[in-house]
């Protein structure tokens, strides 16, 4: 098997992270809920692992470091407890489901919002965002811009620290969607002035399913999505009022947490830069040679140095789901076609009916699993 999906989960995991999950289940200690040695060491491994996030991403305090079963979790978080009738939020046309819905599900709540389209300027295929747009949509009740770090359909790095610049400009707060970005590039908050990250922990950060976070840069008033158990507080009516109890209601994952711990600290090792240019290498040859195959149609910006390791493509009289089972069927090459959950996207470039198939590469890919690929796209 070739297994080119790494956008939807990162799939060969680093022995360390299988360790560390096995560890987790076999020292289940529920974290915070007791004075006993079993909840005091899960804390106190919780605790490393919030060290881990905050100093990966650059941030400022462990205690806004939030747990949740992932990016989808953290984004709804966010967007609902963030956001208050009459408020209006700007968004682009890049982005994910999980943005979009919860953002129209706020609407019926008084939610306001602008969605920015791309740059008529370039050829619609490049897919990139109009960033004279975004400073064009802010209100006088513009409360944030919510926008992906990277497009999970064409690779698109988004700049961050210009649309961060942008929305304080005007007052706003920038809220950041890292699933295609947080492992495979670098997310400085301080740097970027992001001011909240939403994260998830089993895609480029190497860890389980079922985790993720958000990491705020203050304290934001975020009404709690999910009230319930903290271990602390007991006879308060309502959550607590600071974080990260504020937003963590229930046992926390502590197999997937230490996972997410387990995986950054491989990324440092391994070297995060390093990871990103094997992840460069092995698109950009892939990204040469489709252009030498007729019929081939490529979406996201030429320059590989403006794209994660992704690459989306069409084949004139196929459907993306024809490739992909051909990609399978023949080749056992594991590829994602369809809409990618990114339909405002797909309306823009034009490529709602086709839909697209994307490579998305790891760095424990090799070159001749890309040659394997570039051969069956010949062939068909």
């Amino acid at each position: 098997m070739i297994y080119l999906d790494n956008a939807a989960t990162s799939y060969y995991k680093p022995k360390s992270v299988l360790d560390s999950v096995v560890y987790a289940i076999e020292h289940g200690g529920n974290a915070f809920r007791g004075v006993n040695k079993t909840s005091l060491k899960s804390g106190e491994e919780i605790f490393e692992a919030r060290n881990s996030v905050l100093k990966f991403f650059n941030a400022s305090d462990s205690a806004n470091v939030v747990w949740t079963s992932n990016i989808t979790m953290s984004l709804n978080t966010v967007i609902k407890g963030y956001f208050k009738k009459g408020d209006h939020v700007i968004t682009t046309v890049l982005e994910h489901n999980s943005v979009l819905r919860p953002i129209y599900q706020m609407e019926k709540n008084g939610l306001e919002y602008s969605i920015v389209g791309l740059d008529s300027n370039m050829p619609k295929e490049y897919g990139f965002i109009n960033y004279d747009d975004i400073d064009k949509s802010f209100k006088p009740n513009t409360k944030a811009v919510v926008i992906t770090n990277a497009s999970n359909l064409t690779g698109n790095i988004v700049d961050i620290k210009k649309v961060a610049s942008i929305a304080h400009k005007h007052g706003a707060i920038i809220i950041v969607d890292s699933a295609q970005s947080a492992g495979s590039i670098k997310i400085d908050m301080n740097d970027f002035d992001i001011d909240i990250l939403c994260f998830t922990g089993h895609k480029s950060l190497l860890g389980i399913q079922g985790i993720g976070g958000i990491v705020l840069s203050k304290d934001f008033e975020i009404e709690p999505l999910v009230s319930g158990g903290t271990g602390i507080k007991t006879f308060d009516t309502k959550q607590p009022e600071y974080y990260p109890e504020h937003l963590e209601a229930g046992t926390l994952n502590k197999p997937g947490i230490l996972s997410v711990n387990a995986g950054i600290k491989y990324i440092n090792e391994i070297g995060l830069d390093n990871i990103y240019q094997k992840e460069k290498e092995l698109n950009n040859y892939f990204n040469e040679e489709l252009k030498k195959i007729k019929n081939v149609r490529i979406y996201g910006l030429p320059d590989i140095n403006l794209r994660v390791g992704i690459t989306s493509i069409i084949i004139d009289g196929y459907s993306s789901g024809e490739i992909s089972d051909y990609l399978n069927e023949e080749y056992e090459i594991i590829t994602r076609s369809g809409g990618h959950c990114a339909p405002l996207l797909h309306k823009a470039m034009g490529t709602v009916d086709s839909g697209l198939v994307r490579f998305s590469f790891s760095h424990n890919n090799t070159i001749d699993e890309v040659e394997t690929a570039l051969k069956a796209i010949k062939n068909l």
